[in-house]
């Protein structure tokens, strides 16, 4: 059994599997794992030949439910399996393999569906199983999913509920109209946060191991970019979804500030502003369209530049600053005083390159939401410090920097750390192509992106380091190592988008 005082929420468990997935732990083995464990829980409580009634829903904890009863059989159980609902109607693939099992036992287990509330039956038994719902059920139960409810609390046996009692909300322990009242409750990995504030109706709490290493929870994966990813109403307007202030470039680089923008506005951004030098500006709005840029006075950026970006900082969503910036004395000037206007805002913020560098002369911890992306180089500036060359030295003093800065850290390399004050992760895509100038930018554009789009900082700088080193894998599939930064831009929409096999890509060791 795992460790019953470290919990999770029902989105973090999901992101969970679907990395575990990702990395070849399928949830047809999680599945069989999870009923195993529930049957396990009854072997060892009741004699064999027990009575046992397992009510299952069409889902995944359906799924446990009838994993649960070839178990439960095998050790002499005398099982029987309620389906609310019709087995045509059952979506999730490994519950239906499972129940196709269960149909060559049907002799030994009666399978009887409850299509609607008048079918619903008296259920006796010794023990009875509630694998209706599980986590991420929101709002109060319906017809006949809290009939059954009521008719499963109105049955004598021992009642266990599989990874969540049906009707309780699994974050917040809140009762949706009606709930199970388990004796006891057998969840997965970890204890689901509602639990225990609804010890009336979970009863005993079982944390069942079903194979997922807690290492495997720092490894990022298309988990996060699901959590990453915001779900857009179809009534919206535009900058309903986001808007995205982007301040770079200088004499010298033009492309930077760029590839940001464009990145960004892949994310699924609806307006992105390029504030650059005036003549920069009339050149980039030539190269693109979608871009909304905002002209400044002079070569490079300066102090006197900041009233007129004033009004753009007010109404977007988030900055990012430092692309091809450059380090005159100047310019490193206009980002502190940028900074402080930003606070003023309390907007989030995005420093990468050379808006980094100059931070770390001033460097503290600002009030708003902030993500830095450093390469080694980078992160020893801002540090005055050698990184370690062990990677749990490493993770340990990127984590503490975070902490000291109270900002989430993405260290890139061949492997991406990415650190806020309590958590870390690992990313492990992206290829040796990707050195070539520019994937930084890409990069920084995700990640602005993904926060112009509210998402919290942490999670945007995963989801955008799994999201950038994915797009340089696929580019590499295509071209080899002959890639330019431009190619990973046409790839970032797919990924955000891409169903769990599409992103299936082979993942190189090399970065």
């Amino acid at each position: 059994m795992q460790n019953q005082t470290s919990l999770i929420s029902s989105r973090e468990m999901r992101s969970l599997e679907v990395n575990a997935e990702y990395f070849g732990v399928s949830l047809l083995q999680l599945m069989e794992l999870a009923g195993k464990n529930v049957s396990q829980e009854i072997i060892a409580r009741f004699p064999k030949g027990n009575r046992i009634a397992i009510v299952c829903g069409l889902g995944g904890n359906g799924g446990d439910g009838f994993v649960a009863a070839r178990h439960l059989l095998s050790a002499g159980f005398k099982v029987s399996v309620f389906l609310v609902g019709k087995a045509c109607d059952i979506g999730h693939e490994a519950a239906l393999k499972n129940y196709a099992i269960l149909q060559t036992l049907r002799s030994k287990i009666p399978l009887v569906e409850v299509s609607d509330s008048a079918s619903i039956p008296a259920i006796v038994a010794d023990v009875v199983i509630d694998a209706l719902l599980g986590t991420g059920t929101k709002g109060k139960l319906r017809a006949p999913i809290n009939q059954v409810v009521n008719a499963i609390n109105a049955a004598q046996g021992f009642k266990l509920s599989i990874d969540v009692p049906t009707g309780i909300d699994s974050d917040t322990g809140e009762v949706l109209g009606t709930a199970v009242q388990a004796d006891l409750t057998v969840t997965f990995h970890k204890a689901k946060r509602g639990l225990k504030k609804a010890k009336q109706y979970s009863g005993e709490v079982v944390v069942g191991d079903i194979g997922l290493p807690v290492e495997l929870e720092q490894f990022a994966g298309p988990g996060d970019v699901q959590l990453a990813i915001n779900p857009r109403s179809a009534t919206g307007h535009k900058g309903d979804f986001g808007r995205l202030l982007v301040i770079g470039g200088s004499e010298v680089y033009t492309g930077a500030p760029v590839l940001v923008s464009l990145a960004a506005m892949r994310t699924g951004v609806d307006l992105v502003y390029l504030a650059t030098s005036k003549k920069n500006a009339y050149q980039i709005s030539s190269l693109s369209p979608d871009l909304i840029t905002i002209k400044l006075e002079g070569d490079n950026l300066s102090p006197d530049n900041l009233e007129s970006l004033k009004p753009f900082i007010k109404i977007v969503d988030a900055v990012a600053i430092g692309p091809g910036m450059g380090l005159k004395p100047k310019t490193q000037e206009f980002v502190k005083s940028c900074i402080e206007e930003i606070e003023t805002a309390r907007k989030p913020l995005v420093l990468d390159a050379d808006g980094l560098k100059a931070f770390a002369k001033f460097k503290r911890s600002l009030k708003v939401p902030l993500v830095l992306t450093p390469h080694g180089g980078e992160y020893s500036i801002l540090t005055g410090k050698t990184l370690p060359e062990r990677i749990e030295d490493r993770v340990a003093a990127v984590k503490e920097t975070a902490k000291q800065l109270n900002a989430t850290i993405l260290l890139k390399g061949k492997v991406d750390i990415i650190c806020d004050s309590n958590r870390s992760k690992l990313n492990f895509t992206g290829n040796a192509g990707m050195t070539v100038g520019g994937t930084g930018d890409v990069l920084g554009g995700i990640v602005a992106g993904l926060m112009a789009l509210h998402t919290e900082p942490f999670e945007a700088a995963v989801a955008g380091a799994f999201v950038n080193g994915a797009a340089g894998d696929f580019v590499a599939s295509e071209c080899g190592y002959h890639m330019v930064a431009t190619d990973l831009i046409d790839w970032i929409a797919q990924i955000l988008e891409a169903p769990m096999d599409h992103l299936k890509v082979k993942r190189s060791s090399e970065r």
